[in-house]
């Protein structure tokens, strides 16, 4: 499995709240990732930091694509700067029995 983690800073409240209003195409969007498996969106302090999960390298690097796609033509205001992705194989990944 690999994951891929997308950070973006400076997200303004509205920024994020239109994003939650949109949560059905993001939810869509991530489902139609080849080989996807799980995806977490993380609040924090200074933005958000998104999670995705799919069986292999591949799909995570189309995970970046589809995403970076979707925000420039939906929310562009959502990132005033480009985000910072991390991303290797997930070499431990359990969930609550």
């Amino acid at each position: 499995m690999y994951a891929t983690m997308r950070q973006y800073t400076g997200i303004t409240p509205a920024a994020f709240d239109t994003l939650m209003s949109r949560r059905a195409e993001v939810e869509t969007l991530i489902r139609q990732t080849p080989g996807f498996l799980q995806y977490d969106l993380v609040r924090t302090q200074d933005g958000i930091t998104s999670v995705t999960v799919c069986k292999d390298k591949a799909g995570t690097e189309e995970s970046n694509r589809q995403v970076a796609t979707w925000i420039t033509t939906n929310l562009p205001a959502l990132v005033t700067s480009k985000p910072t992705i991390t991303a290797g194989e997930d070499v431990i990944h359990f969930a609550a029995k």
